[in-house]
């Protein structure tokens, strides 16, 4: 189903004290329910619209499904109060819903709400293998600045954020947007998954800060350098740290830092240039 991403709201326009009416385009956001067999298991507020890769990439970074053939039926349908994506799942995903219950009616800011165990919030990762992947301080500028190319509903309001995949060989090769960052992450992952895109080849860009769900679900996808052009959290880097993952993050132009894991970015030290 294709719907609104945005809208057009009348507001005030305030300028040296004066005011002018007119319009902006206000980002769209409504509850999503995501059901598994007949049962729904989470509701988020999110953007209407590229719900097939949301619904893919959730239930790949809740570990619901091993891959996308374990999704045996997936539909969309609009309610008067928001939009439901029923999936049916193949019987061996039944077991790893049950570990992984979550009920959520909260807000996009919040990745781990309804989650009803400390232990599964911060949830054991794997290791990440070290693949031969190497970006240069020049691949990762450009990265993020094709995701900021990239980001047309956020040019029209002004209140999204965005997630991408970049690899050295063609660049910028797919980005999603959303309200939430941790949907518009899920929607990246769902978006590779259901292109035969492998994770590992790239990087995965973020426009948001660094938490820790977001560690997790880049983790899960298999990508080994997480980008981002906010700030990282004392945790996220912690897990960055253990699971093998590349973090970099303030990515501002020709700047950004790296907190873990830099070998698979080719810099050179200040000692060695001075």
């Amino acid at each position: 189903m294709k719907a609104r991403a945005h809208i057009s709201a009348p507001s005030l326009a305030v300028a040296r004290g004066v005011a002018r009416p007119g319009t902006r385009a206000v980002a769209e956001e409504v509850p999503v329910a995501l059901s598994y067999n007949g049962t729904t298991q989470a509701v988020m507020m999110a953007s209407p619209a590229d719900l097939e890769d949301f619904a893919a990439g959730f239930t790949l970074s809740e570990e619901i499904v091993k891959d996308l053939s374990e999704i045996e039926r997936l539909t969309i349908e609009a309610h008067p109060n928001g939009i439901e994506v029923q999936m049916w799942l193949a019987p061996g995903a039944e077991a790893r819903l049950a570990r992984r219950r979550r009920h959520m009616a909260g807000p996009v800011g919040c990745g781990l709400c309804g989650i009803d165990s400390l232990d599964q919030a911060i949830r054991p990762l794997p290791t990440l293998p070290d693949t031969p992947l190497s970006l240069t301080p020049a691949q990762i500028s450009a990265g993020a600045e094709a995701l900021r190319g990239a980001q047309a509903l956020h040019d029209i309001t002004r209140a999204v954020h965005a997630a991408g995949f970049f690899t050295p060989d063609a660049g910028l090769v797919a980005a999603r947007e959303d309200v939430g960052r941790h949907n518009a992450l899920d929607k990246l992952v769902g978006a590779l998954a259901r292109t035969g895109h492998e994770a590992h080849a790239g990087a995965l860009i973020l426009t948001s800060r660094v938490s820790v769900e977001m560690v997790q679900k880049a983790v899960l996808a298999g990508a080994p350098v997480l980008v981002a052009v906010s700030a990282p959290t004392a945790h996220a880097i912690r897990l960055a740290e253990t699971a093998g993952l590349t973090l970099a993050a303030l990515a501002r132009g020709e700047m950004f830092e790296i907190f873990t894991h830099p070998h698979r970015i080719a810099t050179a030290r200040a000692s060695d240039v001075a």
